[in-house]
């Protein structure tokens, strides 16, 4: 995933800020916490992906073979934060946009989900 994000971020033209929000992308100098994750999914995630990020009625299981990074890279979890997905896995419908999630919260939010992910063997 670092590679691919280098490789977009060094292709794009205009400055590296500029590129960066473009992409959702979190500042160079974020380092992203799965505790600071687990409170922001708490408020931010969790009445659509269920407690644990396990699944609702609303929305899919983010503990799925769907989003591990191999499928879906740390990238596509910026850009569904900023621009939101249309359904394609699943038949929960369309996510919408998150624009009250910063980019440094997507980050810490994505390493919970790993952090999730890899303790139920989902790497």
């Amino acid at each position: 995933m670092a590679l691919a994000t280098v490789l977009l971020v060094a292709c794009d033209s205009g400055d590296d800020a500029e590129r960066r929000a473009r992409l959702g992308l979190p500042s160079p100098d974020h380092v992203a916490d799965t505790q600071r994750g687990a409170a922001l999914f708490a408020s931010h995630c969790r009445d659509c992906h269920g407690p644990g990020a396990r699944c609702s009625d609303k929305d899919p299981p983010l503990l799925h073979g769907y989003y591990v990074p191999g499928h879906h890279a740390d990238l596509a979890f910026y850009s569904a934060v900023r621009n939101g997905v249309v359904q394609h896995h699943w038949e929960f419908g369309d996510m919408p946009a998150q624009p009250q999630v910063t980019p440094e919260q997507a980050a810490d939010i994505t390493a919970y989900v790993r952090d999730l992910q890899r303790r139920q063997g989902l790497n």
